[in-house]
């Protein structure tokens, strides 16, 4: 995981200083770029512990369409729990845009529009089984007409599949990255998500690329950052997917192997 430590180093010497949403302050840098070869191990953090199993919670949570932290109580992770509602409700965040993105039909005869949806990851999963050369193998979060009524706005907000020799690679654009706490489950969810794609279309898992917008550190967080850089990384990790398809994986569907981090750096956490 040389290329996120060398992208910590980068805002740390060059970034500008900045005041943010939150009133904490930031370093931050824009339009920065990283790719992570799956071939080369998973990219799961391992100068610091990454918790793998609320990285696959949340993006099983995403791939269900849910949008309240108390669905499925099984799956839960109390990531979203500072943005949620009294009832648990965030709005039509990640996963609703994912699998269930509105649209409007209008009916010939009377003229009267009905309201439908758009199921993004099963468009994208057919999309590339039939035409894997497409220009079109995309899924957006960013809703501009429902922004308001979400808990919190898309982060990692727009990915991009590509197909060639059998290869499935993935761009993501993140117009948000908060380079201690969020880049790191980031990494780990889409490079997930790619597999379990390639899986799915009979592709091995190649290339994640992660294009940032405001890469940003938190002032509170620069000391944990610059004492995971005195780390050495290790050999990454392999995970293991049941054979099964997509909207059919469960949890212990998957096996993290030979994961051997460095101890936990804990980052207090900007709302």
């Amino acid at each position: 995981m040389k290329q996120y430590l060398d992208l910590i180093k980068l805002i740390l010497e060059n970034g500008e200083e900045r005041q943010d949403r939150t009133g904490t302050g930031t370093v931050s840098l824009f339009g920065l770029q990283a790719k992570y070869d799956l071939r080369d191990g998973f990219p799961l953090l391992t100068t610091k512990k990454v918790l793998f199993s609320s990285v696959l919670r949340e993006l099983l949570w995403f791939l269900r369409g849910a949008t309240n932290i108390n669905d499925d109580l099984t799956q839960h992770t109390p990531i979203w729990d500072a943005w949620a509602k009294p009832d648990g409700e965030l709005g039509p965040i990640y996963g609703y845009q994912w699998r269930k993105w509105p649209k409007y039909i209008q009916d010939d005869e009377t003229g009267m529009f009905r309201r439908e949806h758009v199921d993004q990851i099963a468009d994208v999963l057919q999309r590339i089984k039939e035409d894997p050369t497409s220009r079109r193998l995309i899924v957006s979060a960013w809703n501009v007409a429902d922004l308001d009524k979400m808990a919190l706005p898309p982060c990692h907000s727009f990915f991009q599949f590509y197909v060639s020799n059998g290869r499935l690679d993935c761009q993501l654009y993140q117009r948000s990255a908060d380079m201690a706490l969020g880049v790191p489950f980031n990494i780990a969810s889409y490079a997930l998500l790619l597999m379990m794609v390639a899986q799915e279309c009979q592709l091995t898992p190649g290339v994640f690329t992660h294009t940032l917008g405001d890469a940003h550190i938190y002032v509170n967080h620069v000391d944990g950052l610059r004492a995971q850089l005195e780390r050495e990384p290790r050999v990454l990790p392999q995970v293991k997917i049941a054979s099964k398809p997509l909207f059919d994986l469960r949890f212990e569907d998957f096996e993290l192997l030979a994961y051997n981090p460095h101890p936990f750096i804990r980052f207090p956490i900007a709302v």
